[in-house]
């Protein structure tokens, strides 16, 4: 009695994970997906892709004091001196959603105020 059992579940285990496996493939393959996928790399080639955030857009000397400030703080994450003529911008993290951005954000607020989400752009 107890092999029969354990025989048929495991038999209904099987069925269960080969069924999703093969609806999941199915659903990859319809147009709407295609259509959203395409949609997707269209907007990266267009606008990029990634987020950094943002620390201050001024004069030279600030920035560089915001960017030292931040590496005492926040030491191991990338940061980067951005010059656009004729600001200076700090610029910290290398994010691929805005979802991973914004959780960082809010522990840097905490040390930071006026601070942003931006796109990296292509």
């Amino acid at each position: 009695m107890n092999i029969k059992l354990t025989a048929l579940s495991f038999l209904i285990v099987l069925l269960t994970t080969s069924y999703s496996s093969f609806s999941q493939n199915k659903t990859n393959e319809s147009a709407e997906v295609k259509r959203i996928i395409s949609k997707k790399r269209s907007f990266n080639s267009t606008y990029g892709f990634g987020y950094r955030i943002q620390l201050y857009n001024g004069n030279e000397q600030t920035a560089r004091k915001f960017m030292a400030r931040f590496k005492v703080e926040f030491p191991g994450i990338f940061s980067k001196l951005v010059y656009n003529a004729p600001e200076w911008k700090v610029q910290v993290g290398n994010y691929k959603t805005k979802l991973e951005a914004d959780k960082d954000l809010i522990k840097f607020q905490k040390k930071f105020s006026g601070i942003i989400v931006i796109p990296m752009g292509k």
